[in-house]
């Protein structure tokens, strides 16, 4: 995990090491200073020596400066460290997400996904600052006090390490203990960000069914469970401050009291002058205060250590579905061939969702594919793009296993238009050259025609130049379909499929797009899943799906003679045996 993380330092690998030397630097020209007051009190005081006073304060004053430079370059670089790391976690998260399969991404949720780049990788962020900050500050500050305590008066140091050592003892029981309870509330932020989410996305849905207080309740749910776990781990991350106030104070007090007795020489001569006490009071708040930013690391460690291993998942991911060692990179036709195709998309898990698929689909042919919800239909032509891999047998296209091709090749010549319309802000050229970014005006206008989006393009005020919101929220579900199928043909695909891309556009214009479809792309095989029958009654021939396996194929009056359930579908949807024995 933290040689993942390392990795992501990249290029501010140098910075970052840079970073420490620089409060190294502000920790030694600190240290200087107590030692330099303490000679000024025994030297220029009590010696009654005004050039010396002076000549001191004045190197007092140039190591304050050598300590504040330091301190300033080092908070630029940490600073410029900490925020290319996070940047380069978001960039590695997202690059690796971008090469995922449907199966990776069904093994996280879109809610965490946002919730790692957000939350969790500032988490990481702030957790490298604190550790180049404090990490080597820490540690110094305590280690040169010490030593410089030693040095001055070897009895009172001994009164610092015992208020050391019981301090660890108590920082580690502490952060030992609330390790799970911020391991637990990071895992929170999921279902926090969910339900925003949510909200936010179907809020007409919301508002339309005044369900506005169950959503309300939803969130505050979920912000309670994230206070009560900080609430907590903080109850027992607060016991830090009083403890180490009263072990301070107890050692000032204790250095004041030993150290006074030492100065008047009680029991004998003076071994300590008032100038070395001043630096060994001094040096006490450093070494405490060093300790109190070490229990701070370990508190920021154990915030972080939950943040870095969801980050580290998906970093580390790999995508189920990859090139091959010498993949094909052309595609002869639009022929497909099921062979005795097997899915499930857990394999090895749960009844195969296709069972057994033999078909075989001529190139230009124009296929329909009807069945009821949950027959699997969806999951067919998800093959054919390889946007899943087949558990068991093969899919051909262009007479080569899919397996085989290079994936952007395939994807190229397989354009799929889904159920789930989606169009990006910006214009509406700028979301049609999705499929071809190098499509002319015309180009666009053409496909437009092809898709009957041209009807209400043009008679927006702005036409293709119309800004289109996020999500395409601007304009209505029918029109949000067709402009989806003409980028889609932007791609001059060998392959079309349209996956119940045309139900919520009127039955005349679903009838002008396939008559243009027929008419402009003929070479292109075209297979169209649809609710109504209507919608591939003129289709070359049919798929008839029923609990993933094909129970019919054929045309339209063959599977109105010979398939039962083609039959049913038909005379629910036409009004009866009428117009049954009309066509049949």
């Amino acid at each position: 995990m933290i040689r993942t993380l390392a990795k992501q330092i990249g290029e501010f690998k140098w910075i970052a090491i840079i970073s420490p030397l620089f409060m190294i630097g502000e920790v030694i020209f600190e240290m200087i200073i107590p030692v330099l007051m303490g000679q000024i009190v025994d030297r220029g005081i009590y010696g009654r020596d005004l050039s010396f006073i002076g000549t001191t304060g004045l190197k007092m004053v140039i190591v304050a400066l050598c300590g504040l430079c330091c301190g300033m370059l080092g908070a630029y670089t940490r600073a410029k460290a900490s925020a290319g790391l996070g940047r380069n976690l978001r960039k590695a998260m997202f690059d690796n997400v971008q090469t995922f399969s449907f199966a990776n991404i069904d093994r996280f949720s879109t809610s965490g996904l946002i919730t790692r780049m957000t939350t969790d990788v500032t988490n990481i962020q702030n957790a490298f600052q604190m550790l180049l900050a404090m990490a080597v500050r820490a540690p110094g500050s305590m280690i040169v006090a010490m030593c410089m305590s030693f040095y001055l008066s070897a009895r009172l140091a001994g009164i610092y390490l015992v208020a050391v050592i019981f301090l660890a003892i108590v920082l580690f029981i502490i952060t030992k203990t609330t390790t799970k309870y911020f391991k637990q509330v990071f895992e929170k932020y999921d279902a926090l960000n969910e339900s925003v989410q949510e909200n936010v996305t179907a809020i007409r849905v919301v508002k339309s069914y005044v369900r506005e207080e169950h959503e309300i309740s939803k969130f505050d749910r979920a912000a309670e469970n994230i206070c009560r776990m900080f609430i907590s781990a903080e109850k027992r991350v607060v016991t830090i401050a009083p403890l180490m106030s009263a072990t301070v104070y107890t050692c000032i007090l204790l250095i004041s009291w030993i150290g006074a007795h030492m100065i008047i020489g009680v029991g004998g001569g003076s071994t300590l002058t008032t100038g070395e006490l001043m630096s060994l009071l001094t040096y006490c708040m450093n070494i405490l205060m060093s300790l109190m930013m070490v229990s701070i690391i370990f508190v920021m460690l154990t915030m972080s250590e939950a943040s870095a291993r969801r980050i580290v998942e998906v970093i580390e991911e790999k995508s189920t579905i990859g090139n091959p060692a010498d993949p094909v990179m052309e595609v002869a036709d639009g022929s497909i061939v099921f062979d005795h195709v097997m899915f499930s998309y857990r394999e090895g898990s749960g009844e195969p969702v296709l069972k057994d698929i033999c078909l075989s689909i001529r190139p230009g042919e124009s296929i329909g594919i009807i069945g009821g919800t949950g027959s699997a239909k969806s999951s067919l032509v998800n093959l054919i793009s390889r946007l899943y891999d087949v558990t068991d047998g093969r899919v051909l296209v262009g007479g080569v296993d899919v397996r085989d091709y290079d994936m952007e090749v395939l994807r190229n010549q397989v354009a799929v238009v889904l159920q789930k319309n989606v169009l990006f802000s910006g214009t509406i050229y700028e979301n049609l050259r999705w499929g071809d970014p190098d499509a002319t005006d015309e180009e666009c206008r053409r496909a437009c025609r092809l898709a009957c989006a041209d009807e209400f393009i043009e008679k927006l005020p702005e036409q293709y130049d119309t800004r289109i919101e996020q999500g395409g929220s601007n304009v209505s579900g029918g029109q949000k379909q067709r402009l989806c199928i003409a980028r889609a043909l932007l791609k001059k695909p060998k392959i079309l499929i349209l996956d119940d891309s045309t139900s919520a556009v009127d039955t005349a214009t679903d009838e002008k797009i396939r008559r243009a479809f027929a008419e402009e792309i003929p070479e292109t095989t075209r297979l169209i899943i649809a609710q109504r029958v209507a919608s591939v009654e003129n289709c070359d021939r049919i798929i008839v799906m029923e609990d993933g396996q094909v129970c019919g194929f054929g045309t339209h009056s063959e599977l109105l003679e010979n398939n039962t359930i083609y039959r049913e579908v038909y005379e629910s949807q036409t009004g009866g045996d009428r117009d049954f024995d009309e066509k049949g």
